[in-house]
Formats: C-alpha cells, structure tokens, sequence
C-alpha cells in the first residue's frame, strides 16, 4: 500500500449548517455574517451555493451582499453550532485507519496508506454524510500541498487525486494564482513578466525571478 494524503473540505459547512437547522430556507440564497442584519456593519462568514451565484463571497460587506441579493435569507454567526457540527465529523475521521490533523472548523488532513485512495475517500464522504448530513469534497495527494489544491477541483461533493505523475498535466494550464503561497499580489506580478500559467512559471528563468522577487522567494515561486 502507497501513502497518500486525503484533505477534508466540508462543503459551504456554515450555511450548510444552517440550512440543516432550518430545512425551509434549503432552495433559498442564504448569507451568514456578523449578527444577521444586512443593513449593519459586519461581513459574510460564508453563503451557500445559491447565494454564490449573485457573486456574494466570504469576507464581503453584509450591506453589498444585501445589495447584490435582497431576497436571501441573512442568518447571525452561531459559532457554537458550528463547533458542535465540526466536532462530529472530526470524531466520524477518527474512526478511519488514519492520522487526523484537524486544519480549521471545516477542513482536516488525513494521513493514510491505501491501494485505492479515491475510493477510501468516498468511504470518508458516506460515513460524513450518514452520521453528519453534511456533504464534504476530498482532495487525494502524496503531499498535504497537491491534496489541498486538489480538493479544489473535487468541489462540490467529489474526490481528486493530484500527485506529482498528473501534477502537469492537470496544473500546468491553470493560472498561477491556483497555487498556495501565490495570492493576489503575486499574480498581477507574475503576469507583468509575461508569466500566466503554472507551466510558465515551471520553465520561467530563475534569474528573472530572483531579479523581481528576491534571491530567496525568485526560485522558491518555481
């Protein structure tokens, strides 16, 4: 057996949350954010799928998001709820032949040794699904870098793999800003020297790099 990580994203957990607790408001647009109110300060902790689609993002202002979609349901932060939901699907990992690095209230690592790692990943989803309600997406890797990202394209509900033999093939289209560690002001950077997509900046000169970006981060971003 090989020796994979498989990284653990429940899937929009807050509103999913609520939308359990409330199963009128499940077709609707629904925002969670600061006390529930849109018309006060605070920001969106996160929205569901449906509210995704009016362009409503984490970390927006409540009043933009109320602008945007007057029509969704806006729900106050139950932090407590939310504790409680990740703590039973943490202890639902646990039951698994793996090490569990918990990485936040709706995503974990877990290390294992696996001849099928997608279908133990799905093993995960169901024993989630039954005892939780709640849907998660699961990124398979040989490192917790290629299973974090992975998880991306498993979004929503679904499991890929991304190890270092599809690592090209599968990135290197992809713009730069889908690795960890470039964010928003890198990509701009990167792009200003003509460098777009993962597989350019693979093969970018290093030199280049370290002349735009430093002798330690230049090289390191390749």
């Amino acid at each position: 057996m090989a020796r994979y990580v498989l990284h653990m994203d429940l899937d929009q957990f807050i509103a999913a949350v609520e939308m359990l607790r409330r199963p009128e408001i499940r077709d609707k647009p629904v925002v969670v954010g600061g006390d529930g109110d849109p018309t006060k300060r605070g920001v969106v902790s996160t929205a569901n799928y449906q509210a995704r689609r009016f362009g409503i993002r984490s970390a927006m202002p409540l009043r933009t998001a109320f602008k945007r979609a007057p029509e969704a349901v806006f729900l106050p932060v139950d932090a407590d709820a939310y504790l409680e939901a990740s703590r039973r699907v943490m202890d639902t990992l646990r039951t698994f032949p793996a090490v569990v690095e918990v990485a936040g209230w709706d995503e974990a690592f877990m290390g294992v040794e696996a001849d099928d790692p997608e279908g133990l990943a799905r093993e995960v989803q169901k024993a989630v699904l039954d005892r939780t309600e709640l849907w998660c997406s699961i990124g398979v890797g040989d490192n917790k870098l290629r299973a974090k990202i992975a998880t991306g394209f498993a979004k929503p509900a679904g499991v890929f793999r991304l190890t270092r033999e599809n690592w090209f093939e599968v990135m290197g289209p992809q713009p730069t800003s889908e690795l960890w560690g470039i964010g928003k002001k890198t990509a701009p950077k990167l792009e200003a020297l003509d460098i777009r997509t993962v597989e350019e900046l693979a093969t970018a000169d290093e030199e280049m790099l370290a002349a735009r970006f430093g002798p330690s981060t230049g090289p390191w971003l390749r």
